[in-house]
């Protein structure tokens, strides 16, 4: 993609979706740093109906000590790696009292430092609650970004460091979001639905699904 193909990319994007959000619910950094740490090979969907009532329950890294390991195993038993999951944030939950008195760092350095935290979580909460330009790449950016030729990489950090590059202001602090939300819900794994992808036309995928296939027989274009 040409600089200016980016911008009207992103211009496009924001225009559907003027401020986009996680999809996760938390309250405050601590608990959208757990449900961030949660998150991984699960659905926000599925972290969702676990955190709401233990997040009624936990406010602060103390309270989830409080908690204990074998009480959070409980609210959390329904989400992936719940056993590893539950370890990660009691251990992450006892670091942020014993060394940041009970706050969530701003830094990446510092977060990386946490249990279950590496460096997509941290961008994570970064973005959302310290409103850094960040970019968190999971599975959807990545395939977006190669997909696209938005920023194309082999891994999450080889995409994230062309995101750094090339996603121009006034795009930067939310463009995370935008691709995910992109890759989610419209420029899927299995079949892209390009016939009603605003920048369809920007994008240099070379199989390019053109038609429903629920309203008729699937079209594949080569473009």
């Amino acid at each position: 993609m040409t600089k200016d193909q980016i911008f009207e990319f992103f211009r496009r994007l924001a225009e559907d979706n003027p401020e986009p959000e996680t999809e996760l619910e938390y309250g405050n950094a601590y608990q959208l740093v757990v449900a961030v740490a949660l998150s991984a090979q699960a659905t926000d969907v599925g972290v969702n109906k676990a955190t709401r009532a233990l997040f009624e329950r936990v406010k602060t890294p103390q309270r989830m000590l409080d908690l204990g390991l074998d009480g959070l195993t409980q609210h959390i038993r329904t989400i992936g790696l719940f056993n590893s999951k539950a370890k990660n944030v009691i251990a992450l939950s006892q670091l942020l009292v014993d060394e940041y008195g009970g706050e969530v760092p701003d830094t990446r350095e510092d977060l990386v430092r946490l249990p279950g935290v590496g460096r997509k979580t941290a961008n994570v909460v970064l973005n959302c609650w310290f409103r850094q330009e960040t970019f968190a790449v999971d599975t959807h950016i990545l395939r977006v970004g190669n997909r696209t030729g938005l920023a194309k990489g082999k891994t999450p950090e080889q995409v994230e460091a062309k995101l750094e590059k090339r996603v121009p202001q006034p795009f930067r602090l939310h463009a995370h979001h935008w691709l995910i939300l992109h890759g989610r819900y419209v420029c899927k794994a299995r079949t892209p639905e390009c016939w009603r992808c605003p920048v369809a036309d920007l994008c240099s995928y070379r199989k390019k699904v053109l038609e429903d296939p629920k309203q008729g027989k699937n079209k594949t274009v080569r473009a």
